[in-house]
């Protein structure tokens, strides 16, 4: 359904995107993720329509975005980072002005309205002013306006932002419900966000491809990683530059200072125990060992290796 070749995005000197390659299927809920400022927003908005890109190629649904881009947009749902509602108006009002601008008939608006109200949980709020609603449900009336024209393919740009987790577990459960039909793709930087609805992630880097594997593949990526976390007085920058050198090390980070000491995280590889080594380079620089232990490897460790190991590749 969305096919991307060489995509790429420049503004002025900042290449935002730089030449990405991906494919999402029918059927599918893929998770774009990244930290902030990695490309996520920028490739939505490319292949939504929003932006033209500088380089590259967009097909959804086998049809070219520079030359189809109309009717690419009729079969597109959007739902930007902030909903796209009115909050001057009542939910039944805005829902019947989105339908008419997606070229619904009269005769079969409300019966659609009152179709997608009820798939997104807010039938019992069509006659209420949307500046009336919670954030939650003023993003529930985000999601009724991306699919009242029943599209085949919904694009949503971190659709849980600022919301409470009461809030988000209603979100994560919708969009889960939505897409047993639906080709979706979301965007966000919270990994517990693809891992509660997605059953594949893309990770971007600094506008790069930096993964595209299933959560399976990721976790057993995890389940394969050793991660220990030390803690020694001594200079940050030069502690983190000689822990770095070790053989068997990678991607350590100093990733929390106190008054008399630092933190530092790094990867292990497989068949490697560098701890020996770490202790002699201890030893030899004088510095005082206040801890060393072995962490819990989770997929946020897998994201954080992917996203900050030489910025993407």
């Amino acid at each position: 359904m969305i096919l991307v070749k060489d995509l790429s995005k420049t503004f002025g000197d900042i290449d935002a995107v730089k030449g990405i390659n991906f494919e999402v299927k029918k059927g599918e809920v893929v998770g774009f993720l990244g930290p902030n400022g990695a490309g996520k927003s920028t490739t939505m908005r490319m292949l939504t329509g929003y932006l033209n890109p500088s380089g590259g190629t967009i097909e959804i649904a086998g049809l070219d975005s520079k030359e189809k881009s109309i009717e690419i947009r009729q079969k597109i749902g959007y739902l930007p980072e902030d909903a796209p509602v009115y909050v001057d108006m009542d939910v039944i009002d805005y829902l019947e002005y989105v339908s008419e601008i997606r070229g619904i008939p009269k005769a079969t608006r409300l019966s659609k309205i009152k179709e997608i109200s009820e798939l997104c949980g807010i039938s019992k709020e069509l006659y209420r002013g949307i500046s009336e609603l919670s954030k939650g449900y003023r993003q529930r009336v985000g999601l009724a306006q991306a699919l009242i024209h029943n599209p085949d393919i919904l694009i949503l740009d971190e659709p849980t932002s600022g919301l409470d987790p009461n809030q988000i577990a209603e979100i994560r459960d919708l969009i889960k419900e939505i897409g047993k039909d639906r080709t979706v793709m979301l965007s966000t930087h919270i990994l517990s966000e693809v891992q509660a609805t997605c059953n594949r992630a893309i990770i971007i880097s600094k506008g790069r491809i930096v993964a595209d594997s299933t959560i399976e593949e990721l976790q057993k990526s995890a389940s394969e990683m050793t991660v220990y976390k030390i803690e020694l007085n001594a200079p940050a920058d030069t502690a983190l530059e000689v822990i770095s050198k070790i053989d068997g090390i990678s991607n350590a980070q100093v990733t929390d200072q106190k008054a008399n000491s630092i933190f530092i995280t790094f990867n292990s590889e497989k068949n490697k125990d560098p701890r020996t080594e770490l202790f002699k380079n201890v030893v030899d620089n004088g510095w005082e060992l206040l801890g060393l232990k072995k962490e819990v490897v989770g997929l946020e460790d897998i994201f954080r290796q992917l996203t900050t190991e030489n910025g993407g590749k």
